[in-house]
């Protein structure tokens, strides 16, 4: 399959469907699957007919495993690009003036995890949690959160769940997720499909104006905290992968400065 297959765009009446459709690699996406992904949001918020984004995957293990680390396994360029690119679709999806709805029919990790974090709606599967769970594996794996690994998980889900999801790397599971009104809705999977579209086309029968301006106003409100969360990540990963070694006093002085930088 090729890499334009691995995304798939769908602007149907007032609803886009985005794709990632790679599921014999368990949905990861590479370099070439993130711009696509990027662009597709861009399209979406362009075409005047659209009113909401859906995202969706294809396959039923795998939402996403993440981004393709065997791709970019022994390259700073590609990592670099991993991480624009990620960053782009997520602050998209975030800053964007249009819903975004996802619908969770199996296993989301690292990148699959912040793009439902990012969402503005959530629609998962009800399936145990050994067929759905979200896992931030960062730390485990020797990998710096960047990305909105950070930012991401305290805005959905509040401070105390993104230390939890980052530090303990835990699968967090649909009934674990519905204790904290994580998901917004729950449907049987063999059903997932048809209600959350027709959850989708509900939200679209709103005014337009209505709409656009609900979430531009929370973005507006969040914006400059958002932004400066981006820059901090990307700040604090240049700092962590630097291969010159730092004592406890210069690790401490570059800490001081972050506090100082970002208020």
């Amino acid at each position: 399959m090729d890499n334009k297959d691995f995304i798939l765009y769908e602007p149907k009446g007032r609803i886009a469907t985005i794709t990632i459709n790679r599921p014999d690699k368990a949905n990861a996406c590479n370099v070439p699957m993130l711009k696509s992904i990027y662009q597709n949001l861009i399209d979406a918020d362009e075409d005047e007919k659209v009113k909401c984004i859906l995202i969706k995957s294809t396959g039923q293990r795998f939402f996403s495993a993440g981004y393709d680390l065997k791709e970019i396994q022994g390259s700073p360029e590609k990592v670099a690009q991993i991480t624009e690119w990620g960053r782009k679709v997520n602050e998209t999806i975030v800053l964007m003036k249009k819903p975004v709805i996802t619908q969770i029919q199996g296993i989301a990790i690292g990148f699959g995890v912040m793009v439902i974090l990012a969402s503005d709606l959530r629609i998962f599967a009800d399936r145990t949690a050994d067929e759905l769970y979200l896992r931030l594996p960062e730390l485990a794996i020797s990998a710096f959160p960047q990305t909105g690994a950070t930012l991401l998980p305290l805005l959905g889900l509040g401070l105390a769940y993104a230390k939890n999801l980052l530090f303990t790397t835990d699968k967090f599971g649909v009934k674990e997720l519905q204790n904290i009104n994580f998901p917004t809705r729950i449907f049987p999977l063999d059903q997932l499909d048809i209600e959350t579209l027709n959850f989708a086309k509900e939200i679209v029968k709103y005014q337009t104006k209505f709409i656009f301006f609900t979430k531009t106003m929370l973005t507006i409100m969040n914006k400059a905290y958002i932004k400066s969360c981006f820059d901090l990540e990307d700040e604090c990963g240049k700092a962590a992968y630097d291969t010159r070694k730092k004592t406890m006093k210069e690790l401490d002085d570059f800490i001081k400065g972050l506090h100082e930088n970002y208020p």
